[in-house]
């Protein structure tokens, strides 16, 4: 009988390795993940055996495990032989697999080529040929410190593409340790976090921005698409993927479906006066694609992801405001000059508030709030008489 009961085992949180019985250990990783592993000599040499992660496999069947390989040991065969006879993944062809795997959650192809890319330009080098079972702390750090500190937002991305391709190695037997994780925690540098906040408008120059918008040479899809985000404090991509099977103009509602949002939940944004207004303006453009904002280049396709940010460029208004700082410019709009609720505010911008407990418990979108908030804002940015800023109230 071994010393460690699953009680006991569950209760141990100290990171290191725990003596259970005869070459049995319990180790506890510095982010809490426990494993069994065995400390046999094979040939004179010390092994240690990864013999499964913890409570999955019980001491119970963790003390069977060791006993057999101990078992052979005795009469001169070796455990590690049956388990080298798997053919072991290359990192590369590790990556290849989970990114498969990986890829259905992501939110567009974008994300997942970008993935890809960063473990093709910063770590194939390094780690593509090597058996992943033959993937140490030396190997992954060789990858990691030459960027950390010189290209720390590109080394966040790559660690985290090689720590989750270990971690699909783990979970399909391949490899014991993901040395990418809590383990090299040690050996690399603090890294400061980054903030890199979009460049955004003033709120106060928001009505002449928008009439720049309505009176440049755009094309007609590309000026209202970027007004209706300003209007709707919307995302890029939310906006011009946009189809009129989502409009409902008599409830002055748009219905932004999960698979475009950044949080993967249905939004409801109340569309206000002056986003209807530039809804009705470009009925004309409807053809058999449905899509609210066409290309006027390529008939049926939506408008590029760089269109509206070209509509910047061309009227001298890139090198202070990008199209997603239209939303910062929206949420500083609605701190100084409302008393609207922060969860209001937040909800306008289809932001999750709250912890995982109060959202299982906050059963309501507030629409009715946003939408008055929305009402004041689209009345502000157009410059409207009614653009009079009031504090808003419920």
């Amino acid at each position: 009988m071994g010393n460690l009961t699953i009680p006991k085992a569950k209760s141990i949180s100290t990171p290191g390795m725990y003596h259970d019985s005869p070459t049995l250990y319990l180790y506890v990783a510095p982010g809490g993940s426990k494993s069994w592993v065995q400390r046999i000599t094979i040939d004179g040499r010390r092994h240690d055996l990864g013999l499964g992660g913890f409570p999955l496999i019980t001491p119970e069947h963790a003390r069977r495990r060791a006993a057999a390989n101990r078992l052979e040991v005795a009469n001169g065969k070796d455990p590690l032989a049956e388990k080298n006879k798997t053919k072991v993944l290359t990192f590369k062809q590790a990556a290849q697999r989970t990114y498969e795997t990986l890829k259905p959650r992501w939110r567009n192809e974008k994300v997942a080529r970008n993935w890809l890319q960063q473990l093709e330009r910063h770590a194939f080098h390094h780690l593509g040929h090597l058996r992943v079972d033959e993937i140490g702390r030396e190997a992954v750090l060789a990858v990691l410190t030459p960027l950390w500190t010189v290209k720390p937002e590109t080394a966040r991305k790559v660690r985290r593409a090689v720590k989750a391709t270990l971690s699909w190695c783990q979970a399909n037997g391949f490899v014991e340790i993901n040395y990418a994780g809590e383990i090299i925690e040690g050996a690399l540098p603090t890294m400061r976090t980054l903030r890199n906040n979009f460049r955004a408008l003033p709120y106060k120059e928001i009505p002449d921005a928008v009439e720049t918008i309505r009176t440049c040479g755009a094309s007609l899809a590309t000026k209202a698409c970027l007004e209706f985000v300003v209007l709707t404090a919307c995302r890029n991509g939310e906006a011009r993927l946009a189809v009129w099977s989502e409009i409902d103009l008599e409830k002055r509602l748009w219905i932004i479906p999960a698979a475009r949002t950044k949080t993967g939940r249905e939004h409801r944004q109340p569309l206000n006066d002056q986003a209807i207004a530039v809804l009705q303006s470009i009925q004309v453009l409807q053809d058999h694609s449905d899509l609210i904002f066409p290309s006027p280049y390529k008939k049926g396709n939506p408008l590029s992801d760089m269109s509206l940010t070209k509509l910047l460029r061309d009227n001298a208004l890139a090198d202070r405001t990008t199209v997603h700082g239209f939303r910062a410019t929206f949420r500083t709009w609605a701190s100084e000059c409302t008393n609207a609720d922060h969860a209001v505010m937040e909800l306008s911008l289809a932001h999750t508030v709250g912890s995982s407990v109060e959202q299982a418990y906050a059963r309501s979108d507030l629409l009715a709030k946003r939408r008055r908030l929305m009402d004041q804002w689209g009345a502000f940015a157009t410059g409207t008489p009614a653009g009079k800023v009031v504090h808003l109230h419920g």
